[in-house]
């Protein structure tokens, strides 16, 4: 009934935060990178990134138009967005265009995580008060059990300690001088056991 604490490392916190900002800084390293190896000013490397952003942006479109999976499409289209990213951040001379393709794509891409993250915690609390009332259920199914079993447990030991005092007293009674078992039957009184009427 009561489970663990269980406190999460701060990098568990901090990671899936961070990771919009460190996915666009990853791409703008790479494209600098292949910008200072021949891409700059390339029209075949532009031509190349242009033709993988379009097909990603097409394979967004077919999967939201053929399966609907929300996290296939926004996959696709983020692919999409890198390439184009990385074709002018790869393809442009200087850093200012760069940097502001990356500042426009790390909001972009913490735009679209806040979303997640909003449908992700209220799942997380649906979830968590779901539990929440399950458990006070059982909680009370089993204090309401619990208190029944003990009622029982005493009715059962408040009977056996009546017959224990009751035989205790038809013993203590049968050793008096003037018990008369016929006339205790005749009252109708409990009916002593073979043995007990003999030692009478």
């Amino acid at each position: 009934m009561n489970e663990p604490i269980v406190a999460r490392h701060w990098l568990a916190i901090v990671a899936p935060k961070a990771a919009p900002a460190i996915a666009t800084t990853t791409v703008l390293a790479l494209a600098r990178i292949w910008n200072a190896n021949g891409a700059e000013h390339s029209v075949g490397n532009a031509a190349l990134m242009t033709v993988l952003s379009a097909g990603a942006a097409a394979a967004g479109v077919a999967a939201g138009s053929h399966t609907g999976d929300s996290v296939l499409v926004g996959t696709a289209f983020a692919a999409s967005g890198a390439l184009a990213f990385a074709g002018v951040a790869g393809y442009a001379d200087g850093l200012p265009l760069p940097l502001l393709l990356w500042s426009l794509a790390t909001a972009g891409a913490y735009a679209l995580a806040a979303r997640y993250w909003r449908t992700d915690r209220r799942d997380t609390v649906a979830h968590e008060r779901h539990v929440s009332d399950r458990r006070e259920e059982y909680a009370h199914i089993e204090r309401v059990e619990t208190l029944h079993a003990t009622t029982q447990i005493e009715v059962a030991r408040t009977g056996a300690a009546y017959a224990e005092a009751l035989a205790q007293a038809l013993v203590t009674r049968a050793t008096l001088p003037g018990f008369d078992l016929a006339a205790l039957e005749r009252a109708g009184l409990p009916q002593l056991p073979s043995g007990e009427r003999e030692s009478a």
